[in-house]
């Protein structure tokens, strides 16, 4: 329950945010209205010309009536050319003007909602939400007790300028990305600007020469996205309740667009975060430190455990034991242990389900070369720079994803939430649903191994009915297209040939295996660089020198957790989502295929919730299929294991979703989705009691709703 003092807060803050868009609406109409002025001015001006006419002298007026009637008729063509020509040249804005309106319109009416989800509150005490579980928690007389660190994941933490081009002069310190304020008018004014200085250097990765963009220091850094879209706010202030400060509190930023071992070459940032941790230690009375890593924060951490303990001048140089000195617990909140099958679509065309419904509802607002917008093409120009969205592509290969015929989520639902709406189905029927559909039950099995299919018939027929087409291609040099013009965006695609484009389609299907080698062949330069820094594999001996390098740190299936019994490893993470995890794919129109030649085909349904819009979807958070969140701690990690050679606990605690039950609940106080999990009071209440020096057991030990254990099971995996 907010008091008067905070909503207020809230408010000027959402006012001040709303008056920075009113100003960028202006930006949209400025020139319009200038233009039109002008071409106002200029007509009238030549109408005057036109229309005078030396009054004749009263005596001669007869003479001159014919004359007169005559210059009317030339003055009234004259007049009508005139204003043909000016519609002919304001035509064009109607389409700028219409997307104003909409966008006005869109943000107008989220504005008016937001200001009235603060407002009514107040106003009518009975629409109050419930008691935040910081404060209940507190009154129960939990208070704080170990140190916490928050460690933000992709795209969540803010970017700063501190060096750049002319262009960005005005944009100096200002945020580039997250938690936009008074910057965020003279980002929209300079496009093209604000992606070049998003950019990485192509070649190595770091900082283009004359641009240093940086993370935001402090809290700040990630409590809020954008301006009433928070990140880690709710929890902070939850943190607040038990008496958590900045002397207890850090937050690990760091520059998300990095590799994780260049965010120490660069920026120092594996150091700070080993150093602060010790300050947090000492100074809070010896007391071990609770972590909490957020979706890519997850492997950036794992990483983070292996070099702190591993020699200088690669490693941290703290030396056997460290983590069981100082981290108490990690909890890691949506984590991306096993990657996402959506990184291999954000890297082949820059897009996800989202993306592919924009594009089948208004294709014009991304690609319109009227507008000059190549809107895809510019993200994949900009995120091919990134080589953390290589992190995030799947690990394990087939034995983890599965293969042309089998998949571990084969026969089960697309989602828990389903799965729950039948079993209360055959509760009130008498009848009992088998634990797994049989083959005669599955109109269609979903072959979820194949990650990537050209076409819907591909994804579901027998291995055996594909056409029997050698990969061998993927393996040579690329086939150039000599008539290739980069225009004035540039992806890796221009450098390739129709002739490959048709091979790629032509092979029909693809595993997580084929398409680690389909990305080094479409994106060789990316990927050349990208994977000295990771490695997707499954390592046969852990035992093998090769594996202290650091490229394998932050894969679970490469890599062992810290020699640290009394460390706690949590896996927290949402179901009941439907989450993407693989796709129907097919050739782009002609015309289009010079800068991305591939595409969702979002005309592919299936007639059910596994395949909409081109998107096979399993359960989830709608980001992290559940495999990926909770297998290293259901199974790698149980126990001793070879993945975990000191045995220490692990826990899996799943968050059924449930959405908002009104405007008011903003985005809901149960809501399992990938960032709105954030909010979550169930997530809340456990962080806070393991804060507070609780431990896995007297949780409850795993709570889990999905199938993850059916899954696991599945995954033949050697422990």
């Amino acid at each position: 329950m907010m008091n008067g003092s905070k909503i207020k807060g809230k408010f000027c803050s959402a006012m001040v945010s709303l008056a920075s868009f009113v100003r960028f609406l202006r930006l949209c109409f400025m020139e319009h209205v200038k233009f039109s002025s002008l071409l106002r001015c200029k007509s009238f001006g030549n109408s005057e010309k036109k229309q005078v006419v030396q009054a004749p002298d009263s005596d001669r007026k007869d003479d001159h009536d014919e004359v007169l009637s005559s210059d009317e008729k030339v003055t009234e063509k004259v007049r009508k050319r005139s204003m043909n020509k000016r519609r002919q040249q304001t035509k064009g804005w109607k389409c700028i003007d219409n997307c104003c309106w909409l966008i006005g319109c869109m943000c107008s009416a989220s504005w008016f909602l937001l200001i009235l989800a603060y407002i009514v509150p107040v106003s009518l005490p009975a629409l109050q939400g419930p008691e935040i579980p910081g404060a209940r928690l507190k009154r129960e007389g939990l208070v704080a007790n170990h140190p916490v660190v928050l460690v933000p994941g992709i795209i969540t933490g803010g970017l700063e300028l501190w060096e750049g081009k002319p262009c960005a002069e005005p944009l100096f310190r200002k945020r580039l990305w997250g938690g936009w304020g008074s910057g965020f008018t003279d980002i929209f004014r300079r496009p093209m600007c604000w992606m070049e200085h998003l950019s990485l250097d192509y070649e190595t990765g770091l900082d283009p020469p004359g641009i240093r963009v940086r993370p935001v220091p402090g809290l700040v850094a990630a409590d809020y996205f954008a301006p009433g879209y928070f990140v880690w706010a709710i929890l902070i202030e939850n943190l607040a309740q038990l008496g958590y400060e900045d002397r207890n509190m850090y937050m690990a930023a760091y520059d998300w667009r990095l590799s994780f071992q260049n965010t120490e070459v660069r920026d120092r940032s594996l150091s700070r975060l080993k150093c602060q941790i010790e300050i947090l230690y000492a100074t809070n009375g010896d007391k071990k430190v609770v972590v909490l890593p957020h979706s890519m924060g997850a492997v950036y951490f794992l990483h983070f455990l292996k070099w702190v303990e591993a020699p200088a001048p690669v490693g941290g140089g703290g030396g056997p034991g460290w983590c069981a000195k100082y981290i108490k617990a990690v909890m890691n909140i949506g984590p991306t242990f096993l990657g996402v099958p959506k990184a291999f679509s954000t890297i082949l065309s820059a897009e996800g389900k989202d993306i592919s419904l924009i594009r089948t509802m208004a294709s014009g607002l991304l690609e319109s070369e009227l507008l000059g917008l190549q809107t895809i093409e510019h993200v994949m120009r900009v995120s091919r720079t990134w080589d953390s969205i290589v992190s995030l592509l799947p690990k394990g290969g087939e034995t983890l994803w599965g293969n042309l015929d089998w998949s571990p989520e084969e026969g089960l639902e697309c989602s828990s939430e389903k799965k729950r709406h039948l079993q209360a189905e055959s509760r009130e029927n008498n009848t009992k649903i088998s634990e797994e559909m049989s083959p005669s039950q599955v109109k269609h099995p979903k072959r979820y191994g194949r990650v990537i299919s050209f076409g819907v018939e591909a994804s579901e027929v027998l291995s055996s009915q594909l056409p029997t087409i050698s990969k061998e291609f993927m393996h040579a040099s690329i086939s150039t297209d000599s008539n290739t013009s980069h225009g004035e965006f540039w992806t890796e695609y221009d450098e390739m040939s129709h002739e490959s484009f048709e091979k790629i389609a032509e092979n029909k299907v693809y595993t997580t295996t084929d398409l680690v080698d389909l990305l080094r062949y479409v994106a060789p330069k990316m990927m050349q660089r990208a994977e000295a820094h990771y490695s997707h594999g499954l390592a046969e001996n852990l035992e093998d020198p090769k594996y202290n390098h650091h490229k394998y740190w932050s894969n679970p299936l490469e890599t062992r957790l810290p020699d640290a019994p009394d460390m706690e490893t949590y896996c927290l993470y949402g179901v009941g989502i439907p989450t993407e995890r693989s796709y129907v794919y097919k050739m782009s129109p002609s015309d289009r295929r010079k800068g991305i030649p591939f595409r969702i085909d979002s005309s592919a349904d299936g007639g059910d919730d596994c395949l909409k819009s081109g998107v096979y979807f399993v359960d989830g958070d709608e980001t992290v299929p559940v495999l990926s969140g909770g297998y290293m701690c259901a199974k790698g990690w149980k126990g001793k294991t070879r993945f975990n050679p000191s045995g220490s606990a692990t826990y899996v605690r799943e968050y059924r979703h449930k959405p908002p039950a009104s405007v008011f609940e903003g985005r809901g106080l149960e809501s399992s989705g990938h960032v709105d999990i954030m909010g979550n009071v169930a997530l809340i209440e456990d962080i806070l009691r393991v804060a507070a020096g609780a431990t896995g057991p007297e949780l409850g030990g795993d709570k889990i709703h999905s199938d993850l254990l059916r899954m696991s099971d599945r995954v033949n995996v050697p422990l």
